[in-house]
């Protein structure tokens, strides 16, 4: 038995004290009255002073958090967080700040039950590299496409291992370009393979119909966690999250009705609204009070470079052949703004764009264009003239060293865009790189659109005539990009799910005279 001091005592370790809170874990009590956490923990949206912590608990209960520049957790700090309640699905995230000058943050997660302050969960540590002010070397991957065209966690096949992969080329972040969920992807428990052998996939209630309800999306968040390989990852690197349509439907746009008899629901921008919910309450992302629901952002990352991370769904047109002479709208104008000021503000060597969707891929909704590429390879049309005014801008206000990284079609390709190939000039010559699956169907590759000279340098895709190929056919894919502290020079590696170098594309820095 502790006495009353020494329970005081334990509260008081470490810094900020909680009193009898934090003093619980040694307390022994009945099992079912402590809280669970979940899905592991989470970090992202990572400044030089602050970063995002998220977990989620089985009940309503409040987040406690200590936070240290050490694993030991010496001079740790603790941190009274938010309650987990159902309104949110017992999620919780806190923003960090005060973490100037620290190199790794290391913290430790634990739930204290609500109303029973002695009934504190075990805690589970995580932690994660902040951006530093000066220069050094960084590494960060970045990919896209997870349980998607049927493929769930099989954990008899190690479940979703490119994130175990991706976790130990030890990077500083990791990018996740879209389709974090397939909310339109039910699963089926069995799935026979061309070899064979079965792919035996882990089912919840909420990955058995297509998603509709607020639940049935969260639902979709909540299975991609049940994998060791996804929670080993954000436990020990952030994430920069986007989303494209399957977080909603497929190719969906605003103001779209459905017509798919396996919804009841065909309002898309009612589900696209609870889809936002979800992503959001599941993400490690800052919500800012001016714009909580906002996914655009941007994120310094020292002196070498700087990610801007776009949304090509919220403001989008009805998909349509794509070909309008007076221009249509993908960004919608305001992000574009956006965008181009930030681009001209940014003080970073290299400009990281962070696209949803490929520029030059020619991407199908039925008869109709998904992407920016319409396929006529003449003068910008259609959506096609939001990118040709920004890649302008790009060249008139003299910004260089800008990279786009993307995923969406499920393979892996490196691509050259010239104005010397295109029928539209006005831009200065650019790389856009290609990722994913990192855990769905593989396919293409993909046509090219000529109107801002695409060239393929490299793409790694199935044999032709074979679509939809399992996580074990080996076409999975993720990047990895490598910014050195002292030339600045940029190195991207396209690799498979082992880990295999497939293509490397070494940049040095465009200086201004």
């Amino acid at each position: 038995m502790l006495t009353r001091r020494q329970v005081l005592g334990l509260g008081l370790q470490g810094g900020v004290a909680f009193g009898a809170t934090m003093a619980a874990p040694a307390i022994v009590l009945a099992e079912t009255r402590r809280p669970v956490i979940t899905s592991g923990v989470m970090s992202g949206d990572m400044l030089t002073d602050r970063a995002m912590i998220w977990s989620r608990a089985d009940r309503p209960s409040r987040m406690l958090l200590e936070i240290a520049d050490n694993p030991e957790f010496k001079g740790a700090r603790h941190l009274r967080g938010p309650e987990t309640l159902p309104v949110r699905d017992l999620t919780a995230k806190l923003d960090v700040t005060g973490l100037d000058g620290m190199d790794t943050l290391h913290y430790r997660v634990r739930f204290a039950a609500l109303g029973d302050h002695r009934a504190v969960s075990e805690p589970v540590a995580g932690q994660l590299r902040l951006p530093s002010t000066q220069k050094r070397d960084v590494r960060f991957v970045w990919s896209g496409d997870t349980a998607g065209q049927g493929w769930g966690i099989d954990e008899s096949r190690g479940g979703m291992t490119t994130y175990e992969t991706m976790r130990q080329q030890r990077p500083d972040f990791f990018l996740h370009s879209g389709d974090t969920v397939y909310a339109d992807g039910p699963l089926k428990e069995s799935v026979e393979l061309a070899d064979g052998s079965t792919w035996r996939n882990l089912v919840t209630p909420a990955k058995s119909k297509v998603a509709e309800t607020l639940d049935e999306y969260r639902g979709q968040h909540a299975y991609n966690l049940m994998d060791a390989n996804v929670r080993g990852l954000n436990a020990e690197v952030p994430m920069l999250a986007q989303w494209d349509d399957h977080e909603t439907v497929n190719n969906w746009y605003p103001g779209e009705v459905l017509d798919d008899p396996r919804y009841t629901e065909t309002n898309v921008s009612l589900l696209s609204a609870r889809a936002r919910q979800a992503f959001l309450e599941y993400m490690p992302m800052r919500q800012q009070p001016e714009a909580p629901q906002r996914i655009h952002r941007r994120f310094p990352y020292g002196p070498g470079l700087e990610v801007f991370m776009l949304d090509m769904r919220s403001f989008r047109g009805h998909n349509d052949a794509n070909r309008q002479e007076d221009g249509a709208t993908l960004l919608g104008r305001q992000q574009i703004d956006w965008l181009i000021d930030s681009l001209k503000r940014s003080t970073a060597t290299w400009k990281i764009i962070a696209s949803d969707m490929p520029v030059g891929l020619m991407v199908a909704d039925g008869d109709n264009a998904e992407a920016v590429a319409n396929g006529e390879p003449g003068r910008p049309l259609g959506r096609e003239q939001e990118i040709a005014r920004l890649l302008e801008a790009i060249r008139d206000n003299d910004i260089r060293n800008v990279v786009w990284f993307t995923a969406d079609v499920h393979y892996t390709a490196a691509h050259h865009y010239s104005p010397e190939r295109a029928a539209f000039k006005k831009f200065r010559p650019f790389w856009e790189f290609v990722s994913g699956p990192l855990h769905a169907g593989t396919f293409g590759p993909n046509d090219l659109d000529a109107t801002f000279g695409p060239k393929v340098v490299f793409q790694k895709a199935p044999p032709d005539g074979q679509a939809n190929l399992p996580p074990s056919a080996g076409y999975q894919f993720f990047g990895q990009v490598d910014l050195d502290g002292e030339s600045e020079t940029l190195t991207v590696t396209l690799k498979d799910s082992a880990g295999n170098a497939l293509y490397t594309q070494e940049l040095a820095p465009e200086m201004k005279a």
